[in-house]
């Protein structure tokens, strides 16, 4: 099941404690929206999936730099063209639909070119004989992330994707009792559609697995809207899960202790979740976008005091982000910052006050704190659950800005008053994600800070130390750290 490309991470104090260095040649980032087109070839000097996909469209060396024409192995002439034949089935265009899952989706021209139609595809991708395909499509601006669907659910909440896409992702969604269709419909939101082209749909030599996939799809109660060449689309039910009691794969739904939102290190289970708000957060229920961005839904609701939580923090965010621009002089709304994340996203509220930005936001819920990612998602934003005293899924300098509230908050144990980790471990994590010339923003106490500064120096940040929003009755501080662009000799 593909355990070994999953994540492993080494001991605590086996990690090396050593700072990246960009590749010879290393240069700032094309900015985007160029960077959907192209990017420096020294920045990321690896060919092979050019000689190995450029016939299918994927990428080319051209000069400086790396070429991408938009295409893929399902369709070589373009993303473009491929979703337009998809908005013939699928409401693409009508604002219904809003965040997607990729999977296995290469260099990302599919998540890339959904972007001009206000939809957010988060992508994802293992480290397998392609290498760096994820890298690639950081650099180029396009939301992703490094991803096995193996033996563990994915780092998402239940019912969060509007809809999931696989173009030849080659996952067997029927094998191991169906557990990989099984996470597919964890994942996918009520009235959500799924899209899978290429293998096995209506292809040789594999009809029994298409076969399979047809059967299971039915016994799950999807509707299936279309079967065009070799892309099938589902429509999944809007109401909770409908098993019959008696079906040909041994499927039942789930005990009434699991929690379907449990997601981070969570072993792939063999039955259908049930979630208690399946027709209010459904495709269709849930309002369009952008009006879903700022109204906080049945989940939030769901929670304790959570709609009034939910409007404090998104005005809180807005306040917070005019003053960064304004005071703080963080380049947010400027080519120089398109890749973001929020190391500690509660709501979303960073996002949310940053969605007019040519930028695309991480939201990061921490697994050991209450989790809200479920908000986030059915705002139209995306994320992922991590816990920060281990590496984040992703490859060096790959974000612009990341943004850390409260950031002793992600390694300390509130029952015991200790800390897991050290923050000089998370600060060189940060340093790692962060491109060169890259910004980082951390809120915390002024102790808290001090220390932070002194690990930023020591990791060649340069630092400035800010008092919080005047309006802010709060004594934290505000570092704004910036990476040098430095170069081994």
């Amino acid at each position: 099941m593909n355990y070994y490309r999953e994540r492993h991470c080494p001991a605590r104090g086996e990690a090396p404690a050593c700072l990246v260095p960009p590749p010879p040649g290393y240069r700032v980032p094309v900015p985007w929206p160029e960077s959907l087109h192209k990017i420096w070839h020294d920045n990321m000097p690896y060919g092979k999936i050019a000689e190995r996909k450029g016939h299918q469209g994927w990428m080319k060396q051209e000069g400086s730099y790396f070429l991408f024409p938009g295409g893929g192995t399902m369709f070589p002439d373009g993303a473009e063209q491929y979703i337009e034949k998809l908005t013939k089935y699928v409401p693409l265009r009508s604002g219904l639909l809003r965040t997607g899952l990729d999977m296995g989706c290469g260099v990302a021209s599919f998540g890339g070119f959904l972007l001009k139609e206000n939809i957010t595809a988060l992508s994802f991708a293992p480290r397998d004989s392609h290498k760096s395909q994820i890298q690639f499509a950081l650099e180029r601006g396009i939301p992703a992330f490094l991803l096995m669907l193996g033996t563990r659910r994915l780092p998402f909440p239940a019912q969060s994707f509007d809809f999931v896409h696989c173009s030849r992702c080659l996952i067997p969604f029927t094998a191991y009792n169906g557990s990989y269709l099984i996470e597919v419909d964890r994942l996918l939101r009520p009235g959500g559609y799924l899209i899978i082209s290429g293998p096995p749909v209506q292809w040789k030599k594999q009809e029994k697995e298409w076969g399979e996939l047809q059967a299971m799809a039915q016994t799950l109660c999807y509707n299936l809207v279309t079967v065009d060449g070799n892309t099938a689309i589902w429509k999944k039910p809007n109401q909770a899960a409908c098993l019959p009691n008696q079906n040909e794969f041994g499927l039942d739904l789930c005990s009434t202790d699991d929690d379907p939102d449990e997601a981070w290190y969570f072993k792939l289970k063999k039955c259908i979740s049930k979630v208690s708000l399946s027709e209010e957060i459904a495709v269709g229920s849930i309002d369009k976008w952008p009006n879903r961005l700022s109204k906080p839904s049945a989940r939030a609701s769901f929670m304790d005091d959570g709609v009034n939580l939910f409007e404090a923090d998104t005005l809180k965010w807005f306040k917070r982000v005019s003053y960064y621009k304004r005071s703080l002089g963080v380049k947010l709304g400027t080519a120089l910052i398109r890749n973001v994340m929020d190391m500690n996203a509660f709501f979303g509220g960073l996002a949310a006050a940053v969605a007019s930005d040519p930028v695309w936001v991480m939201n990061v819920v921490p697994a050991k704190k209450p989790l809200t990612l479920g908000v986030i998602y059915d705002r139209g934003l995306i994320g992922v659950y991590h816990d920060w005293c281990e590496p984040f899924s992703t490859y060096p300098r790959t974000y612009d800005l990341i943004h850390a509230d409260g950031i002793n908050s992600l390694i300390s144990n509130p029952k015991s008053g200790k800390n897991r980790c050290d923050l000089f471990d998370v600060m060189l994590e940060m340093d790692r994600i962060l491109r060169p010339e890259g910004t980082a923003v951390i809120r915390d106490s002024p102790d808290v800070i001090n220390k932070a500064v002194q690990v930023a120096r020591s990791i060649r940040w340069t630092t400035q130390v800010h008092d919080s929003e005047p309006e802010s009755s709060s004594a934290e501080k505000i570092l704004v750290a910036t990476k040098t662009f430095w170069k081994l000799p």
